[in-house]
């Protein structure tokens, strides 16, 4: 699919919106579709003009589907937003309108990677606090301070420390959804295979105790035996202030633990291994009217790539699929698949409205000064980073991940707590793509960010590691999808991401729960 900047750009034949490839000014006639639309009003970059007539009630047609209703009569050249654009979505539940896709040809590529014991492949190789409950948050960065750049070069293939903490871990229904949702979230991380070893520091009276985690996630516990050594194949070492003797005794015995953790994570190497290990989660955040017409897209054949490779793709962000899902519907593997996905579409539906609200109380103030106008036309250029390989499996928030091929897993739309939640449930790479310009990092998994647009490219060059707004110039998607891919087998070897070069990555652990904190 080529798109070639004359001003304005027709998806699909069925539109009857273009989208303006830059600012065009009132009084501007453009050719669409063989017929010549003069704009009525000045019309910004990323948002819609209408090509012919739209009756009040009638759909507003793009990417060739509804995304919405005219709220008056819209005439042809016209700027269609949110004055005259209002959104109109049913769900259906009809399961037997299926249709998926054939698996896409093999494709046999490798990369430089950590193998971890059980045969899981991590693109980078941290070592990670994990902190079971904000009262133990202050040990854990103390902990991390005494490992800074210099002190780290005597472990050489090990790419960094870092600390997982978070707000909660306490005031919550033991084994209650919040309680393992948290418990899902931070053994997610402790076990990550882009941590090459983890050291667990807890309070003592929390309910997220390192028993807990041990207990009902499957982590393996060493109670940090006084004057040994760890070895690769030991538990996992986990520390409590109340046991410890308090701060500044458990950082001391903290600080002597991780150099044994750091010890043991160095004897990892990168060595060749199949992309198959590849798991990718996909995100999109700061979108813009270019978005679904040139990120999105080339993400999405990112994705079908290394689902042809065997490996794995995490689409998320279920509040921004809402309006998009029967393309996902229509691509499930199976009606149990299927369902999967409508009943969390209806529950997000059930709980927004619990709390007043209604989830199509999206886009955001950003995504509308962008062009976006409802969550429909949000969500159809949302999805598109999903490829175009079949749904394999849908789960839970911060679920392990085991299935390969296309998987969605439910979660807010909210950027930190969507990739947090692909990253415990297993994503060893994340692509994120705007067109506003959000600036994200996110350890122990690599962050590619994508421009949606050449401008936001070059205006934040530190921040962006791929332009996608070649393609408002004329370049094939197929052809910057390809060069996404190659770019992305680089990271996954260690070549390091705009926010990698940049420190970030230690501050966006956000675990998403849901329930009352007592």
């Amino acid at each position: 699919m080529k798109h070639k900047a004359t001003g304005l750009i027709l998806l699909n034949s069925r539109d009857n919106v273009a989208i303006a490839t830059d600012t065009l000014p009132a009084g501007t006639s453009q050719v669409v579709n063989q017929r010549s639309v003069t704009s009525r009003s000045a019309i910004p970059g990323g948002h819609k003009i209408a090509i012919r007539t739209i009756r009040d009630g009638e759909p507003v047609i793009k990417y060739g589907q509804p995304i919405g209703l005219a709220k008056q009569n819209i005439a042809a050249g016209m700027h269609v937003h949110t004055d005259n654009l209002m959104d109109h979505h049913v769900v259906s539940d009809d399961l037997n309108d299926r249709n998926p896709p054939a698996p896409p040809t093999p494709i046999e590529r490798e990369f430089l990677g950590f193998h971890r014991p059980d045969g899981r492949v991590g693109t980078r190789n941290y070592v990670a606090i994990i902190s079971t409950v904000n009262c133990s948050a202050s040990v854990c960065h103390e902990v991390v301070k005494r490992f800074d750049q210099e002190r780290l070069k005597k472990w050489p293939n090990v790419d960094g420390v870092f600390a997982a903490t978070h707000g909660s871990g306490c005031a919550l229904e033991y084994h209650g959804i919040k309680h393992q949702m948290l418990g899902r979230v931070l053994a997610g991380y402790a076990t990550h295979c882009n941590v090459g070893g983890t050291l667990v520091v807890g309070l003592g009276c929390e309910q997220t105790t390192s028993g807990y985690l041990t207990e009902h996630h499957g982590l393996v516990s060493l109670h940090a035996p006084d004057g040994s050594k760890l070895t690769r194949d030991d538990g996992m070492p986990m520390l409590t202030m109340q046991t410890e003797g308090g701060t500044r005794a458990t950082i001391e015995k903290a600080e002597l633990l991780l150099e044994q953790v750091l010890d043991r994570a160095n004897q990892f190497q990168r060595k060749p291994a199949s992309a198959k290990h590849l798991v990718l989660g996909v995100e999109c955040g700061g979108s813009d009217g270019y978005s679904g017409l040139t990120a999105n897209p080339a993400v999405g054949v990112v994705s079908d790539r290394i689902v042809a490779c065997g490996g794995t793709s995490i689409i998320s962000e279920t509040t921004e699929l809402y309006g998009a899902e029967h393309l996902l519907v229509n691509r499930s593997r199976s009606p149990e698949v299927a369902k999967k996905l409508l009943d969390k579409i209806q529950w997000w539906k059930d709980y927004v409205a619990m709390y007043g609200g209604q989830i199509d109380n999206n886009p955001s103030v950003g995504n509308k000064a962008g062009g976006l106008t409802t969550i429909t036309e949000k969500s159809l250029g949302a999805v598109s980073k999903s490829g175009n390989t079949a749904l394999e499996e849908v789960y839970q928030y911060a679920e392990p991940v085991t299935k390969s091929g296309l998987v969605v897993m439910d979660s807010p739309g909210f950027d930190p707590a969507s990739v947090t939640g692909k990253v415990a449930g297993g994503a060893n790479l994340v692509m994120f793509t705007t067109g506003r310009g959000s600036c994200f990092g996110c350890k122990p998994t690599p962050v590619m960010k994508i421009s949606s647009n050449t401008s936001l490219f070059e205006r934040l060059h530190e921040d962006m590691d791929l332009n996608a707004g070649t393609i408002l110039e004329g370049e094939d998607v197929d052809t910057v999808g390809d060069r996404f891919f190659e770019y992305a087998l680089q990271v996954a070897s260690g070549e390091k991401t705009c926010s990698e070069k940049l420190g970030l990555g230690d501050h966006e652990f956000t675990p998403w729960t849901v329930g009352p904190t007592v």
